[in-house]
C-alpha cells in the first residue's frame, strides 16, 4: 500500500468529481453486505421516504447520528433551515426506532457565533417524542483557540431515549485516568489517593469522557480526507451500552464508516447512509479492509491510494494543488 494523505474531501468540490467514479453508489441506491448484515445507502438523511426504503419493514434499537454541524454546513444553510433540516432527519430517526431505543447525537457549537447550533438544537428537540438522558462531553487532546480565549478541547454528545431502552451498565466501565488520582483522604493517619484506595482498575464512565484519544494521522484507525472522524473507542461504548449482539444499529451520517466497523466488529448489524457517494464508498471500503486484514483504517494512506496511482486526471490534481510528489511504493511529502 502507497503511504500518503489526502486533503480534506469536504473542502476539495474537484477532488470529490474526480473519485465519484470510483464509488459503488450513485443517489438514491443502497449497496447490501454479502454477508447480509449491514447497509449503505446514498440518501438524503432528512428524506423520509428514503429513509423508509433503508429500513424496510425493520426498526433499530440504537441511532447514532452525526450531522454536519460544522462551518462548511453554513455556508449553504442558515441556521433556521439547518434546524429545519435536523428536525426532518431526526422525525425519520424516531420512525426508524423501536418503541424503547437510544439516540446519541454529535453536536458542536460554534464559540464564535452564539454557540450555534447547540442551543436552537436542544430547544428543537423538545418536540420530537425524545427525552433527553445526558449531556456527555468528550475531551480531545488536541485543541485549537487562540492567545485571546481558552482553548477549545471538547466535543459535545447528546443522549436522548425513546421509551425504556436497554443499558448495559457494564459496558461504561473504563481504566482509571491518570486525572481522577484525588480526591485525598486519611486512612489509619495516612494521606491516600482514589487510586491507593480503589479495590478495581475500573471506573464507571460518567458523561464526561477523558479516556478516549481522538483521531489522528498516526493512529491505524484513521481515514485520510474525512474531517470529522469519530474515534472507534467512542462509539463502542455506545454501541456496547446501548445495543445487544445482532441489534440493528442505525448512523445517517456515515462519513469516516466508524458506526459500521464497530458494528461489525461487536457482533451488531447497521445500517447506514450517506448523501456523497464518496463517504458511501469509504465506508464500504472500511468494512472490506476490516475483513480483510483486520485493520482498522489506512493510518498514513488511504482508501483510495491505488486509484491515485493509476488515474492521471486525480494524480495530477493533487500533485499540483497540494505540492503532493506521488511515487509507487514511496511515502508522499504533503505540505498543505
Amino acid at each position: 500500500m502507497v503511504n500518503f494523505q489526502l486533503p480534506r474531501i469536504d473542502k476539495d468540490r474537484k477532488l470529490q468529481e474526480l473519485l465519484r467514479p470510483y464509488c459503488r453508489l450513485k443517489m438514491g441506491e443502497i449497496w447490501s453486505d454479502p454477508l447480509g448484515r449491514h447497509k449503505v445507502a446514498c440518501i438524503d438523511a432528512s428524506d423520509a421516504n428514503s429513509v423508509k426504503t433503508l429500513m424496510g419493514n425493520e426498526k433499530a434499537v440504537l441511532a447514532i447520528q452525526d450531522p454536519p454541524y460544522n462551518l462548511v454546513a453554513f455556508d449553504v444553510m442558515s441556521i433556521d433551515e439547518f434546524i429545519a433540516f435536523c428536525k426532518r432527519w431526526v422525525d425519520n430517526t424516531g420512525n426508524a426506532l423501536k418503541d424503547d431505543s437510544s439516540l446519541y447525537v454529535w453536536l458542536g457549537a460554534d464559540q464564535k457565533n452564539h454557540f450555534q447550533p447547540f442551543a436552537e438544537f436542544i430547544l428543537m428537540m423538545r418536540n420530537t417524542g425524545f427525552s433527553s438522558k445526558s449531556f456527555i462531553s468528550m475531551r480531545n487532546q488536541r485543541g485549537y483557540g487562540t492567545q485571546k480565549n481558552w482553548m477549545a478541547l471538547r466535543q459535545e454528545l447528546l443522549y436522548y431515549v425513546k421509551g425504556k431502552p436497554f443499558f448495559n451498565v457494564k459496558a461504561a466501565y473504563t481504566n482509571i485516568p491518570k486525572v481522577l488520582r484525588g480526591y485525598y483522604k486519611v486512612i489509619d493517619g495516612k494521606v491516600t489517593e482514589n487510586l491507593e484506595r480503589s479495590k478495581s482498575k475500573f471506573i464507571r464512565a460518567g458523561n464526561i469522557w477523558i479516556d478516549i484519544q481522538q483521531v489522528f494521522y498516526r493512529m491505524e484507525e484513521n481515514v485520510n480526507g474525512c474531517y470529522a472522524q469519530k474515534p472507534l473507542k467512542a462509539i463502542e461504548r455506545i454501541i456496547l451500552s446501548a445495543s445487544r449482539m445482532n441489534d440493528l444499529v442505525i448512523d445517517l451520517f456515515s462519513h469516516a464508516g466508524t458506526t459500521v466497523l464497530a458494528c461489525e466488529i461487536h457482533d451488531r448489524r447497521c445500517f447506514s447512509s450517506d448523501i456523497d457517494p464518496v463517504y458511501c464508498e469509504i465506508t464500504i471500503r472500511r468494512l472490506e479492509l476490516y475483513r480483510d486484514s483486520k485493520k482498522t483504517g489506512w493510518q498514513n494512506s488511504n482508501p483510495f491510494a491505488d486509484e491515485v496511482l493509476k488515474d492521471k486526471k486525480l494524480r495530477g490534481h493533487l500533485i499540483k494543488n497540494y505540492n503532493m510528489e506521488i511515487k509507487k511504493n514511496s511515502i508522499i511529502e504533503f505540505y498543505k
